[in-house]
């Protein structure tokens, strides 16, 4: 295949539709990096969802807590993934623009919001998201979220899989530079380690713990932990009640799950915040300059010039600074329009 250029909005589409005997290393470094940008873009979604909670515990905290925690090990085992064949992570400049698109042409009918945590932004952006490949294999008590992937453009999971197909293609040397190994203690799953690639077995083992943990498999709404994938476990928050099996069948038909207290942060408007006093100007740059801090970290521990300690310790301060944020009016006269939130725009 010759190297080919890939437009930055449409390129893990562009991917997708080289043909399967054309993959070779160049190939997957692209896709490795796309796949680095699409898990990075689902982080502040979520986190704005999270801190948005007033309490900062309980069920429905948790379950988001953990699905970030999980979104992280994917963003890292992608990077490790990439550092393996010899590409370098671009971290620190590649967060999308919100509200926009996912990265890379994925679900195009998608409007990913930042937003605070409400049944429409499970159902419309969560839920849309972490959409299964093959479709759920529990219906919800409702239709599919109305901006589920169209068939005729990739999900997620169809997108590990062209890299898995290509990496057993390729069959690449693994250089083992830069691989970092990263535990998140406050999962209480076996599989949560950011580990080391250095074989196809690591990529086959990495693939099918970001599959599985987001999506579930295609029999089953269960990762190989036995927990709820991300889309059965926002699905839960949706239906208000939790999955269970009723005479061998999956549905939700457990117990209720109701979303807590919350800060009604109004989602962050197209072109973003305009005529900010001047107080709220100054909380949002040092929750920017926190967060563009934290990826600079991360870029430079898997650049081999930094430790991930630096990047994790600028991201226990993010929480704070963004609750600030979060519980100033928009407007002290209208509180019907609701609340500022972080908007995680990198400082010029």
């Amino acid at each position: 295949m010759d190297k080919r250029t890939y437009s930055k909005n449409n390129k893990i589409v562009e991917l997708m539709q080289v043909p399967a005997e054309q993959y070779n290393l160049a190939w997957l470094q692209e896709s490795l990096q796309a796949a680095v940008d699409l898990e990075l873009a689902t982080l502040p979604v979520y986190l704005c969802g999270q801190w948005s909670i007033q309490s900062g515990s309980g069920p429905v905290y948790d379950q988001m807590n953990n699905i970030i925690l999980e979104e992280m090990l994917h963003l890292g085992l992608a990077c490790n993934m990439l550092t393996a064949i010899g590409g370098t992570p671009q971290i620190s400049s590649n967060i999308p623009t919100y509200p926009g698109p996912l990265p890379g042409g994925v679900n195009p009918n998608l409007t990913v919001t930042l937003a605070g945590l409400t049944l429409d932004q499970v159902y419309d952006v969560y839920m849309a998201i972490e959409y299964p490949e093959n479709g759920p294999v529990v219906p919800n008590t409702n239709p599919a979220p109305k901006q589920a992937p169209a068939p005729s453009h990739p999900t997620i999971g169809e997108f590990y899989d062209a890299i898995l197909a290509a990496f057993q293609q390729v069959n690449p040397t693994f250089t083992g530079q830069h691989q970092l190994t990263v535990t998140f203690n406050s999962l209480n799953q076996t599989h949560n380690e950011v580990f080391p690639i250095n074989n196809l077995t690591d990529v086959q083992n990495a693939i099918e713990v970001i599959k599985e943990q987001g999506e579930g498999t295609s029999t089953s709404p269960l990762d190989e932990d036995a927990d709820f994938a991300h889309y059965y476990r926002f699905a839960e928050i949706w239906n208000g009640k939790m999955l269970v099996q009723v005479s061998g069948q999956w549905q939700y038909a457990g117990g209720a799950i109701t979303i807590p207290d919350v800060y009604p942060m109004a989602p962050i408007p197209a072109g973003g915040y305009t005529n900010v006093p001047a107080n709220v100007q100054s909380d949002l740059d040092a929750f920017n300059q926190a967060f563009a801090g934290m990826l600079d970290g991360l870029q430079a521990a898997w650049n081999g010039t930094g430790s991930i300690d630096s990047a994790i310790g600028q991201m226990f301060s993010l929480p704070g600074l963004a609750q600030t944020i979060l519980q100033i009016p928009l407007d002290s006269n209208n509180p019907s329009l609701g609340n500022y939130g972080p908007n995680f725009v990198l400082p010029s």
